[in-house]
């Protein structure tokens, strides 16, 4: 999956918003203004930091040499994946519905009520 096409699957999603927060070259996609995906557009490589349960997250890591702790975040909730290594893109779209999904449940009451009147 290349960038354009994260980028158009995240920004499909009910109540995603880009913004750019930290800086000129750190995507960040919001739901509701939540947190769900975020990467650098400057990078090497193309990764994204998305957000995971815990115990999901180090069984994803022990069997993905593409999937580590994510980077300059919480390691226990956030994972970086290589989005240009083996990982095909059925299995990456699972990984930011995943992060989506935990975040949406988090929200608020209200604010989920919000989302559903989109």
């Amino acid at each position: 999956m290349d960038l354009e096409s994260f980028r158009a699957y995240c920004l499909a999603k009910k109540g995603v918003e880009e913004t750019f927060p930290f800086d000129e070259v750190t995507l960040v996609f919001k739901v509701m203004g939540k947190m769900f995906a975020l990467t650098g557009l400057d990078s090497e490589t193309f990764s994204v930091n998305l957000k995971c349960d815990p115990e999901w997250a180090m069984e994803l890591r022990e069997s993905h040499g593409e999937i580590q702790p994510g980077w300059h975040m919480s390691k226990v909730h956030w994972n970086t994946i290589d989005f240009t290594g083996e990982l095909d893109e059925p299995f990456l779209r699972s990984l930011i519905d995943h992060s989506y999904d935990l975040v949406v449940k988090s929200l608020p009451k209200k604010l989920r009520s919000d989302m559903e009147e989109l």
